[in-house]
């Protein structure tokens, strides 16, 4: 299966509308306040419905509860949700009846990828740790950690720090079933840079083809890659 990629933090439509010409399968939006990259709901509905289909959208949330968490996917009209903070597995499972829902993890010092089986009606994304941000610093999370989380998860997204000089040796090392990039291709936050897209996507599909034709093991679960108190 294809390495999935998910271009975080978009806040325009021209954006969204290039992010998608360019080959990403899936569009962070972050509706976490505090985020430079933050955007208003019914903007995203708006985005959302121009999109094509096969394109998933996914809405950015920090801690809130369930019920917060669905009115605002709804307003926005988005059927993923990316889940950073306090989130407990009962709630993850409560909204899996109806979105799709990815749980965030930072490789913090007491992370441990066993943890992540809790969720189990969760795909993960590991993330680097920040202690003041939830993604978008452009720092790089434990990769051998991301790695090891693999066997605990049916879908892992990578994420943390990735650009196009760094993600074919991400890809290589952990394996991971999608990757999440923010910062590593904007001009600023929540400005993205064509080129550094398209050049991204380049290196992803370039790490695709070397592991198919050097590796014989299976395709990786779902992992997932993202940015995030900041959320890409």
């Amino acid at each position: 299966m294809p390495i999935k990629i998910k271009i975080c933090g978009v806040t325009k439509a021209d954006d969204a509308r290039a992010c998608v010409e360019l080959g990403a399968d899936m569009i962070g939006f972050n509706f976490y306040s505090g985020s430079p990259r933050y955007i208003e709901p019914k903007v995203v509905r708006g985005i959302v419905d121009a999109m094509p289909r096969g394109i998933s959208p996914v809405g950015i949330f920090v801690d809130g509860d369930v019920g917060e968490i669905r009115k605002t996917a709804e307003l926005a009209g988005v059927r993923c949700v990316q889940l950073h903070g306090e989130i407990a597995p009962q709630a993850c499972s409560k909204l899996a009846r109806e979105f799709r829902v990815i749980r965030a993890f930072s490789t913090h010092a007491q992370f441990r990828p066993e943890n992540v089986a809790e969720f189990a009606d969760c795909d993960v994304l590991i993330d680097a740790y920040h202690p003041k941000f939830r993604g978008g610093t452009g720092q790089t999370c434990d990769w051998s950690a991301a790695q090891a989380t693999l066997r605990f998860t049916k879908f892992l997204i990578l994420s943390g720090g990735l650009n196009a000089q760094n993600v074919t040796h991400a890809i290589t090392q952990v394996m991971p079933h999608a990757v999440d990039v923010c910062s590593g291709i904007e001009r600023r936050p929540g400005m993205k840079d064509s080129n550094a897209i398209k050049d991204f996507v380049a290196a992803v599909r370039a790490a695709e083809l070397s592991v198919r034709a050097t590796s014989t093991h299976k395709s990786p679960h779902n992992v997932i890659l993202s940015e995030a108190k900041d959320l890409g």
